[in-house]
């Protein structure tokens, strides 16, 4: 055969001959087969193979630029595109590029023997024409169709596969079972996607169409199966639901329904899918968590399980410094503003403490997010005294706390660097995230708990043991009784934690209160024991305080009056036999009066302070006083002392008429209408303590009224370095008691006692109670304070 010839016979065999113009559009009858392979014998032997191949390609080219390409945008971009018209138009083209690709196969196969075949065959080329000349820029509306398309295909499979967990009702296709098509729709997809393939456009075609429909449905069925919920795990049934989905995929890219096993390049893709898949998913989940991790963190432990799965999820996904990012800001916004209270700042504090120590063993991030907390919590004066209370189960909630100081895990804050060397077992070392903080230690900061997170707020234990010492002294004051078992067991738990040196001072304040018990019982004993006629008229009480392990309290001026000095007199007297060289020294403003107001036509039973019960002892010989008398009488401002007789005027005591002049109400006007006093708040829980406005002011006196000025408390016995914990130590205590209801406190530091005295409304027997403070009788004579004692 000649080569003109056999160019001939190849150019007119393996081209339609519509492209060639020789005919009219059809199939065509192929030529046999011998005879185009004698012919190609030929062009191998000129060395024109590649020629053959170029023209083919070239030709192909030019008939999908003229004649193709519209043919079949006028059948797919048909109003309304629907999947039949889509089905018919990716047909058509099949049957127009069957001749182009049955010559390409024989071009592919010829070249093989001859060397020629290289990955990038004609096949393959006229696949990149195709997607060049087609699908470079396909217009809107086929991209929407083909995203339908797919669409319902997915619903209709997984509706299929998973229909009992599906919310939509009815079938896949969305119409009722008498007129479902969804066998239809499944075939059309099964049909189309092997025209896709045969093609080579399954991926060019179909990937952003699959995309689509599964970022979608993941988003959808994440979001309506996880928002909000956090008590319950969802990784292991999106990972069931994720492999249906895989199967899915399976239909689309391995063409499982042909009966043909999938070729290597079909499964590499379906791996790629598989990955995509369940990347998207994990980043998905876990910015959704993101998101609600203030609350999650809020409803911790419940919401562990949430915190389980965001977990997972960031070991797979670069998510941190979204997580950071977001929580902090979630923290400002919602958490860290005035109108929230400090007890519940700290309350979610402790939650994400726990919550972010599971979500992140190294505890970086609970480091990073946090900060902003830690901060805040400084500028907040009641921090120290709300976490005070919480470790000793005062405060509202704070059982957290209470259960970690329970652990009696000590607290290290001041000691040196630890070594990052000092692990169990050296294989299990991990290293820390490339966002943690180098100049801290890893191990240090992974071993912390919550209590020492808490304290290092500030960096030291000695504010939170001075906070401690307060609210301890208050509590003690307040109860006015000597049981202590509660405050004994934490201050043993809180020796634990900061040790015995650190809590040395509240030892010694409960040893006060068993000391101040048996005092006052010897005392009742030997009153006992007088004559009915040289008991004192009503019983007095005291508590015995060692100033120098008691934090300063309050100084008020009161003026008693003689009766309740007198008995003040005779108690000292009594403790000056039982503790020689030594003496009290009240304080008349602190305690606790049980009284009996008996008027003409009614009779009062009132706990009241001692301010209140003195104003009211004035009474008794004279019903009517101006605030001025009763402020030169009492040795009270004035402004303070109205505030105290509104107890008097709410409980129809008193009257004040004219304005400053207040008389006795002897009957009750039943036909007078009911007034309002208002009490002011200040007046209610007022705390024994002075507060740090106080103390300061305090110091700053002392400063200025120089070194010749000293505390008898501060030069009193010997340093406490110097004496044994086994025996008295300096601190000087007297306590009495006759109703154990109504202790009176006293402080060795400053002289001032709040005593409330029988008024002359008082019944003979009511108890009354005294605030003392005790002063060494020798300024070398030690005082007697037994560390530990319990009452």
């Amino acid at each position: 055969m000649e080569l003109s010839a056999a160019w001939h016979a190849l150019s007119t065999g393996l081209v339609p001959a519509a492209a060639l113009g020789l005919g009219p559009e059809g199939p065509g009858t192929p030529a046999a087969g011998d005879e185009l392979r004698a012919a190609a014998a030929v062009l191998a032997r000129h060395g024109l193979l590649a020629a053959l191949e170029e023209w083919l390609l070239e030709v192909l080219q030019r008939d999908l630029q003229a004649r193709l390409a519209p043919e079949f945008w006028g059948r797919a971009g048909g109003e309304p595109p629907c999947s039949r018209r889509l089905l018919e138009a990716f047909g058509l083209l099949r049957r127009r590029l069957e001749p182009y690709l049955r010559g390409l196969g024989l071009l592919e196969e010829w070249a093989r023997p001859a060397g020629r075949c290289c990955p990038g065959g004609p096949r393959e080329r006229a696949g990149g024409l195709l997607r060049a000349v087609l699908f470079f820029a396909p217009p809107a509306d086929f991209r929407e169709a083909v995203r339908r398309f797919y669409g319902r295909s997915f619903r209709i499979y997984m509706r299929q596969h998973d229909g009992a967990e599906e919310e939509a009702g009815g079938a896949g296709c969305g119409c009722g079972e008498e007129c479902c098509w969804c066998p239809l729709a499944m075939e059309q997809f099964q049909q189309l996607n092997a025209i896709l393939h045969e093609l080579n456009l399954l991926e060019r075609v179909s990937a952003d169409a699959v995309t689509h429909v599964l970022h979608g449905m993941i988003e959808e069925r994440v979001e309506w199966r996880c928002r909000g919920e956090y008590e319950r795990s969802f990784l292991g049934d999106f990972q069931e639901w994720i492999e249906k989905v895989i199967g899915w995929l399976s239909r689309v890219f391995l063409q499982e329904s042909a009966g043909v096993p999938p070729s290597p390049a079909a499964s590499s893709t379906l791996k790629r899918w598989r990955c995509h898949v369940q990347m998207f998913f994990y980043r998905l989940y876990a910015s959704m968590r993101i998101e609600e991790l203030f609350s999650i963190i809020r409803d911790f432990p419940e919401s562990k399980p949430a915190v389980e799965d965001l977990k997972y999820c960031l070991e797979r996904t670069n998510q941190r410094q979204q997580l950071l990012t977001s929580l902090k800001s979630a923290l400002e916004l919602r958490l860290l503003h005035p109108g929230v209270n400090t007890s519940d700042i700290i309350t979610l504090y402790i939650s994400a403490i726990k919550a972010l120590r599971e979500l992140d063993s190294s505890m970086v991030i609970l480091e990073v997010a946090c900060e902003p907390i830690r901060k805040y919590l400084r500028t907040r004066e009641d921090t120290v005294r709300q976490i005070v209370a919480g470790l000793t189960g005062d405060a509202e909630g704070s059982a957290d706390l209470a259960n970690e100081l329970s652990k009696a895990d000590p607290v290290t804050l001041e000691n040196g660097q630890e070594s990052e060397d000092d692990v169990s077992e050296p294989e299990d070392w991990v290293p820390d995230p490339v966002d943690a903080d180098p100049g801290k230690s890893s191990s240090k900061r992974r071993s912390s708990d919550i209590i020492s997170l808490l304290v290092s707020i500030y960096g030291s234990k000695d504010l939170f043991i001075n906070e401690y010492r307060t609210l301890l002294a208050d509590r003690l004051l307040h109860q006015f009784n000597y049981s202590a078992e509660r405050e004994i067991r934490n201050v043993e738990l809180l020796k634990l934690r900061f040790g015995e040196a650190q809590m040395h001072y509240c030892e010694v304040m409960l040893k006060d209160m068993a000391d101040s018990r048996r005092i006052n019982a010897n005392i009742r004993d030997e009153e006992q024991k007088l004559p009915e006629q040289e008991r004192p008229p009503f019983s007095l009480v005291a508590i015995i305080l060692s100033s120098e392990f008691w934090p300063p309290l309050k100084e008020e001026k009161l003026e008693l009056p003689g009766q309740i000095k007198e008995a003040m007199e005779a108690y000292a007297k009594k403790y000056e036999k039982l503790k020689a060289m030594r003496t009290l020294n009240w304080k008349h403003h602190l305690g606790l009066v049980n009284l009996e107001v008996e008027l003409a036509d009614r009779t009062l039973s009132l706990s009241v302070s001692p301010v209140h019960a003195a104003v009211i002892l004035h009474f008794q010989g004279k019903s009517t006083w101006t605030l001025e008398e009763l402020s030169e009488a009492l040795k009270v401002p004035a402004a303070s002392l109205r505030r105290k007789m509104t107890l008097w005027l709410q409980q129809g005591v008193l009257r004040e008429e004219p304005p400053g002049t207040f008389t006795v109400i002897e009957e009750e006007l039943k036909d007078q209408a009911e007034k309002v006093v208002l009490i002011d708040s200040d007046e209610e829980g007022d705390s024994a303590m002075a507060s740090q406005a106080d103390q300061k002011e305090e110091e700053l006196q002392v400063l200025t009224w120089g070194r010749g000025r000293r505390l008898g408390a501060l030069s009193a016995g010997p340093r406490l370095s110097d004496l044994p914990l086994s025996r008295p130590n300096g601190s000087l205590r007297a306590q009495g008691q006759l109703d154990p209801r109504s202790p009176a406190l006293f402080s060795r530091r400053h002289a001032g006692v709040l005593i409330s005295a029988l008024a002359p409304f008082l019944c003979p027997c009511a108890p009354f109670a005294a605030l003392l403070d005790l002063h060494p009788g020798h300024a070398d004579q030690p005082g007697e304070s037994l560390p530990g004692a319990h009452p």
